[in-house]
């Protein structure tokens, strides 16, 4: 599965970091919010350690609708892993490809899930004085987890802060982050260098010259990262940089060297 469908979330699944009534929520397909993601995790948690949680999967799995899984496999950007593993499940891509564009989850189990039913529960509760922060603060790591990936750009903005790292994990992999958003995140020096990391390592943020350059003035930023940063900035951030007392000492002076080699 290293070569198959990625995402910080999944990632985190991978490593085994994940608690057991996560898992058991994402066995029964109720945390990803895309197709890939979905199987990806059920194809992982189906050789879990918990006998629960692979059951749980099994089930999950087999309860796919065959076309709908045949007509996912045929779409080009499916990896041939994932499509190996449904082979020799008996299932292979049909001959025309579900719209690329429509990744919805292939099990929707939206109106049983206890994450949305628990947030829905918690924001009727509310106070019209209780704020974004005292609501999410109240919920489990489940809870917000869910609200991570299917949440408003507010929600996510008070979660990303979050101390558990997988629900931080779980706002960068929302299908509804934009770039705008993780601009303002790679500006934030209050998250873990984690963090901030797996930022570095998409390679579609990092297109984004703001991006880019949020991280390398951000003083958490690995020095590894911010350092190989460094030779795709113009010469007027180079100059920032070397005087900004906010960065390690090592990042000015590579900058300073930098702004004497291109003159």
């Amino acid at each position: 599965m290293e070569g198959a469908f990625r995402s910080p979330l999944l990632d985190f699944f991978r490593r085994g970091e994940v608690p057991l009534e996560v898992r058991r929520l994402a066995a029964r397909g109720l945390l990803a919010p895309r197709a890939q993601e979905q199987l990806a995790l059920l194809m992982l948690l189906v050789s879990d350690p918990d006998p629960d949680v692979a059951a749980a999967s099994e089930s999950t799995l087999q309860s796919i609708p065959t076309g709908s899984l045949a007509a996912f496999l045929a779409r080009s950007d499916v990896p041939s892993e994932m499509r190996s593993f449904f082979a020799a499940r008996g299932v292979v891509p049909a001959a025309l490809p579900a719209p690329a564009e429509n990744d919805a989850p292939l099990v929707d189990r939206a109106p049983e899930q206890p994450v949305q039913a628990a947030a829905a529960e918690t924001r009727a509760a509310d106070d019209e004085s209780q704020s974004t922060v005292q609501r999410l603060g109240a919920m489990n790591v489940a809870q917000k987890i869910g609200v991570a990936m299917k949440g408003t750009r507010e929600e996510r903005a008070v979660l990303i802060r979050d101390p558990n790292k997988l629900v931080a994990v779980a706002v960068l992999s929302s299908p509804k982050m934009t770039e705008p958003e993780v601009e303002s995140i790679a500006k934030m020096a209050t998250l873990s260098d984690e963090i901030l990391r797996i930022i570095a390592n998409n390679r579609a943020w990092m297109k984004r010259y703001g991006i880019m350059l949020a991280l390398t003035r951000n003083p958490k930023t690995p020095v590894g990262i911010s350092m190989n940063l460094l030779g795709r900035l113009t010469e007027r951030d180079l100059r920032f940089i070397s005087s900004d007392r906010n960065v390690p000492e090592v990042l000015r002076i590579t900058a300073r060297q930098k702004i004497v080699l291109n003159k």
